[in-house]
């Protein structure tokens, strides 16, 4: 998986993801738009055929969009482990 920044600033970041479908984009814009310094979070895949959405990210004040995405990103590993667990557990039985 390859990601790209298209544009940077203060407040602002987005970046394209290659490889990336909407299950990781979706739970990526939740988990930012769950973080109280996020202004706007959203994704756009541009072409059907290419696989290659596009996330965004802007932020109130002085927080940093680099930071927001990367705690989204923990928080949604946080959340598969969980889950993972949880499903694990329940096929055992």
């Amino acid at each position: 998986m390859k990601v790209k920044i298209l544009k940077q600033t203060d407040n602002e970041l987005k970046i394209e993801i290659e490889g990336a479908g909407h299950g990781i984009c979706n739970l990526l814009q939740k988990k930012l738009l769950e973080n109280k310094n996020v202004d706007q979070a959203g994704y756009d895949v541009p072409h059907p055929l290419a696989s290659s959405p596009v996330i965004y990210v802007r932020m109130k004040g002085k927080a940093k969009p680099k930071d927001a995405l990367l705690e989204a990103a923990q928080e949604a590993r946080e959340s598969n482990q969980s889950f993972s667990k949880a499903l694990e557990a329940v096929l055992k039985s």
